[in-house]
């Protein structure tokens, strides 16, 4: 069976790459505003017209960590407001993971081309793992991702551009690597990013807006805990205060960066117990649901992927890096950064999760809500539009 049978077979989906895709959120609000000349990797105009952006003055961009379409729409009783947007879905990339998705928004591009392959990856300079959210372990944030920033293309070009976040992430790497350009105001409280967000929205540009606090407590809680329906609750009411505060020829867009499973008593494989999963493994990387396994040096790629494929049954969809880049799940992979992907990549189906408990936290490995592959759950994200009265 080829890798894009297994894909099926285990129901897991593909990004729409080029399509209703993260990657065309911002070129299509740099269009919006007049600004699509910026974005070179792409076609601005034709990704406003897809997503149906409106053209205004000003756009704000907000992405919510972690609130996947599926979620949203199963607590919409909970959300009010933003069940009263012009809403529908597009796709995240894959991994359906941070580093990767927030590169992907603020470059236009997907993963084979930023180098950004996942929550942990090997850095090939060293042989160790690299973490790509805390960059602890990584090299240079711009050598590492080569792309344009495309909020720094359309500040070069003249246009405003705001990002705001905690002040903490300011010149981080993880915010060097996908998101470098134009102004970075600090702000802690969501209710502080949106009276930040409201009072620039009168003046020409596009501003970013980061909320990570949903992912954080699906994380630890489960999307489907009180806890997770009260952050989206209070997320809801400072969106809607946001939107009451607009001038009329400002827009709002919300979207996501991913969603997330709950995977409390699912099926889960430690590769520190399971020798099968182990043989000729040198490093494993990536998260629960989407593993980068690099191998020892001479190791056969399709004996891995034909071991674990057996291990892991319907439970995943196995694969060698060049498996993974022919059937699309990563876009072109460009040369420059094909060596952050494991040799061999794994595509966990269903809520089934691996962890490698000689490298892991105990704490990743309590976690409740996780994601990275590419179920529904895991790969829509809302896109959520609001034009003022």
């Amino acid at each position: 069976m080829t890798f894009e049978a297994r894909l099926a077979a285990v129901g897991l989906d593909k990004p729409d790459y080029g399509g209703r895709e993260l990657g065309a959120v911002l070129p299509a609000a740099l269009a919006a505003v007049g600004a699509g000349h910026a974005v070179r990797s792409r076609n601005a105009d034709a990704d406003r017209s897809r997503l149906e952006i409106p053209r205004a003055k000003h756009v704000i961009v907000a992405v919510v960590d972690g609130l996947g379409h599926q979620q949203l729409d199963a607590r919409r009783g909970h959300a009010p407001f933003l069940r009263s947007m012009v809403s529908g879905s597009i796709t995240a990339g894959f991994p359906t993971t941070t580093a990767t998705s927030l590169a992907m928004f603020g470059t236009g591009e997907p993963s084979g081309r930023t180098g950004m392959a996942g929550y942990s990856v090997r850095n090939p300079r060293t042989g160790q793992l690299a973490n790509l959210v805390s960059w602890e372990g990584a090299y240079r944030a711009e050598e590492w991702q080569p792309r344009p920033s495309l909020l720094e293309e359309a500040a070069r070009e003249g246009l405003t551009v705001t990002t705001l976040g905690q002040a903490r992430f300011a010149g981080s790497g993880l915010t060097q690597a996908a998101l470098r350009g134009g102004s970075f105001i600090g702000a802690e409280r969501l209710a502080d990013r949106v009276d930040v967000a409201a009072g620039v929205a009168g003046r020409p540009g596009v501003s970013y807006l980061y909320w990570g606090e949903i992912d954080k407590v699906g994380h630890h809680h489960g999307w489907g805990s009180g806890e997770w329906v009260a952050a989206l609750e209070d997320a809801d009411a400072e969106f809607k205060r946001l939107a009451r505060s607009l001038p009329k020829d400002a827009v709002l867009v919300i979207t996501a960066d991913h969603g997330m499973l709950d995977v409390t008593g699912a099926p889960r494989w430690d590769v520190a117990d399971e020798p099968a999963l182990s043989q000729d493994i040198a490093l494993v990387a990536g998260e629960q649901r989407a593993v980068h396994l690099y191998l020892d040096q001479g190791t056969d790629p399709d004996a891995v992927v034909a071991r674990w494929q057996d291990v892991l049954g319907t439970h995943a969809a196995v694969g060698t890096r060049e498996d993974v880049a022919a059937a699309g799940l990563i876009g072109p992979l460009d040369d420059a950064v094909s060596d952050r992907f494991g040799d061999v990549i794994v595509a966990m189906a269903g809520r089934a999760t691996v962890v490698d408990s000689r490298t892991q936290s105990p704490q990743s490995l309590q976690l409740i809500g996780v994601h990275g592959s590419l179920t529904p759950e895991e790969l829509q994200v809302p896109l959520l539009t609001i034009v003022p009265d």
